[in-house]
């Protein structure tokens, strides 16, 4: 990743101020400052960048701020922005303050930022404007300025397609959201407060490591959200609450994350429901996460729960990559299509129980395939690959590897006067000591797993596939 930190001093003509984000209420008339100093400082890559901005200003007191300044290639463009709300015409762009960050005392400094995408190359802009005037500070740049062609490309995480990819974020710097006061907001749902409905364009939101007791929703009016967590594993950052069906209105409104906006992103986070009656873990249903999201992808995800953990509605598409997934009873749930790729599923309770209840419709061709995952659990012989919820239950586990725990005589049972026979249950060449095969479990044949990949599962009308 390259480093380059460049200080402007020049003019540029007048930029257009832009409204404030959606819901933010608008900030006071701004001021003329005086003077300011300008640190730009980019990390980039092939084709994309992140900026870091530190406006220092040297002059009266501000309230209410717009920073512009020229990109000097046609190319270079602002894709997302943090801390303010930024507007490009052509090469010229201006970041304009947003309500919590306003007031600038003299000496004093605000950061903001932004991810972009650049053709061709990607110089430095070399002259700021703060409130119209010349930004006059000098930065001295603490490293010489390295091609930008040298640096390594950041690896890839699984994102939705052909809807606009998240974008590369800041691992460093200021995060969106630390519980510490650190970041730019203290909690996850302010975050998500801030982004505009309708947003046409990937809004990634980091989260410093910390603990965030809220529930949080990302509505339908707000897609292409990106939760990520800034941790060194998913543990580092934990969203939990405690809501249980019984006193919060039913299992659907007992989650502890709603996630409805289409194309969302969940990655290197854990979401949790923690909920205990009278000191004693019960199952009681107690959602984690209640997905609505068309199009959603997980990755380096846990979720953590008991009954009900994660339900995926029947609007959703989901992949599911690289991620941690426990409960007791029924804890993967829902009429929607899922792949769990790559997973780890752990039934906790020692006497076992159902892990999947699918209620895929008549209609629909895909409920849940679990591949190449991995099915473990507390004690040996009890737990059950699943039960329908829906007399069209669809569930396929494919090529993942059984424990013992698998109750190897009787994986599958009924539900609510729903058959087990009458759904749609397979398995199809799996391993461990729990995969033994016998009349009550259903085996696919190689020419109908030719249909059942997961990019089948996942395609829909739109051929979405998120899998490469």
């Amino acid at each position: 990743m390259i480093s380059r930190t460049r200080t402007g001093a020049g003019v540029i003509g007048a930029l257009a101020a832009v409204a404030a984000l959606a819901g933010v209420a608008a900030a006071p008339a701004a001021q003329a400052a005086a003077g300011c100093a300008v640190t730009y400082t980019t990390n980039d890559w092939p084709g994309g960048f992140t900026a870091a901005i530190t406006i220092q200003n040297l002059g009266d007191a501000i309230n209410g701020w717009s920073l512009g300044f020229a990109f000097p290639a046609s190319g270079q463009k602002v894709d997302t922005g943090w801390s303010a709300t930024f507007s490009q015409s052509g090469q010229n762009v201006t970041a304009t303050n947003v309500d919590y960050n306003p007031a600038i005392a003299t000496g004093a400094s605000v950061s903001i930022g932004f991810n972009g995408s650049w053709s061709g190359s990607n110089p430095t802009p070399t002259a700021f404007t703060l409130n119209g005037v010349t930004c006059t500070g000098t930065t001295t740049t603490s490293s010489p300025t390295p091609s930008p062609t040298s640096s390594p490309s950041p690896s890839a995480t699984p994102t939705p397609s052909p809807s606009p990819s998240p974008s590369a974020t800041p691992t460093g710097g200021k995060p969106t959201v630390a519980a510490d006061g650190t970041g730019t907001y203290r909690t996850v749902q302010a975050a998500i407060d801030a982004v505009a409905s309708g947003n046409s364009s990937r809004k990634v939101i980091t989260i410093k490591p910390g603990t965030y007791r809220e529930i949080v929703t990302i509505p339908a009016t707000k897609p292409y959200i990106t939760l990520q967590g800034l941790g060194s594993s998913p543990r580092d950052v934990v969203i939990v609450n405690n809501h249980y069906a019984g006193g919060n209105g039913g299992t659907f409104n007992s989650a502890t994350a709603f996630v409805n906006g289409h194309d969302s992103a969940l990655t290197n986070l854990t979401i949790s429901n923690d909920y205990v009656e009278n000191g004693t873990t019960v199952d009681q249903q107690a959602v984690a996460l209640n997905l609505n999201a068309d199009r959603a992808v997980l990755s380096n995800v846990r979720l953590l729960g008991d009954q009900d953990t994660f339900l995926i509605n029947d609007s959703a598409r989901t992949y599911v990559k690289s991620s941690y997934i426990e409960g007791t009873v029924d804890f993967i749930f829902g009429g929607g299509t899922a792949v769990l790729d790559d997973c780890d599923i752990y039934e906790k309770r020692s006497t076992g129980a159902p892990i999947t209840a699918a209620r895929t419709a008549s209609g629909k061709t895909y409920g849940f395939l679990i591949y190449r995952s991995r099915i473990t659990g507390a004690t040996g012989n009890t737990t059950q690959l699943g039960r329908p919820w829906g007399p069209d239950a669809q569930v396929l586990y494919r090529e993942s590897t059984l424990s013992s725990t698998i109750k190897t005589s009787q994986p599958w049972t009924d539900m609510s006067g729903n058959s087990w026979k009458n759904a749609r249950f397979f398995e199809y060449r799996n391993t461990g000591a729990g995969a033994t095969v016998n009349s009550n479990r259903p085996q696919m044949s190689d020419s109908q797993a030719a249909g059942y990949t997961p990019q089948r599962y996942l395609a829909g009308s739109d051929g979405w596939n998120p899998i490469g």
